[in-house]
């Protein structure tokens, strides 16, 4: 940790507070959307086959919805990476940051709008806030894919524990990325804690937050230099 320049310092900063985002998107979209994942596909990918299976309280339309928009999402950030993929990597982030920002907003506003006082989602406003966010989401797993920083993927832990897991194992107590692997653990648990939370008060409350949440990690990618990491993307693809 002390070998980390301020730059990426600021950067694994911004990927553990998008991890906790993670947790509150997903709370919202399990418990106030009708069980399912917006930012989590695996699990999403599960939920589709127990709804095909017939399992009760799960929507086929719903789970179908999630992984196409978060599919569109992944497109976008490729094409977001073949615009910008020549100018400072730092601005791509911001870039890419900004866009999820805005579709969070976006459901924020959406949910506002159609449920107030605590009443019901209609329908196509649930569609709305499903469609929104896992675009936002899938949009950013496209983009940490691009970014590669080794156990801060943001979205998906089931590797990040079995390498700590495994790690441990060979040589206890030596291992470098302990501590981001754990970090990346805690944030999301601490989110999806916190998104139910807020979820007591409303989901419009839950999507502001983490609308909020990103476009703070949106400025600090403006305002930092560009890591070696993120030079090395930079370089000509052979």
């Amino acid at each position: 940790m002390d070998s980390l320049t301020n730059s990426e310092r600021i950067l694994y900063g911004s990927l553990y507070c998008l991890t906790f985002v993670t947790g509150l998107v997903d709370a919202g979209s399990y418990v106030a959307m009708g069980h399912v994942f917006t930012a989590n596909m695996t699990g999403n990918i599960v939920f589709l086959g127990f709804a095909f299976g017939g399992v009760p309280g799960l929507s086929i339309a719903r789970s179908a919805t999630a992984l196409g928009f978060a599919l569109a999402g992944g497109l976008l950030a490729g094409r977001l990476d073949s615009l910008l993929g020549k100018r400072r990597r730092n601005i791509w982030l911001a870039a890419a940051f900004a866009i999820e920002t805005f579709l969070l907003f976006g459901a924020m506003t959406v949910s506002l709008y159609f449920e107030p006082h605590g009443r019901p989602h209609i329908s196509m406003a649930l569609y709305g806030i499903i469609a929104l966010t896992a675009l936002g989401m899938g949009m950013r797993n496209g983009t940490v894919r691009r970014l590669a920083v080794p156990d801060l993927t943001t979205t998906v832990l089931t590797l990040t524990v079995a390498a700590l897991a495994f790690d441990f194992s060979l040589t206890p107590g030596s291992n470098p990325g302990w501590r981001r692997r754990v970090g990346s653990i805690l944030m999301m648990f601490s989110g999806a804690f916190v998104g139910i939370q807020l979820l007591k008060h409303s989901l419009a409350l839950l999507l502001g937050a983490s609308a909020v949440l990103s476009a703070f990690c949106t400025l600090v990618q403006i305002y930092r230099e560009e890591t070696q990491h993120e030079t090395k993307l930079r370089a000509p693809q052979h």
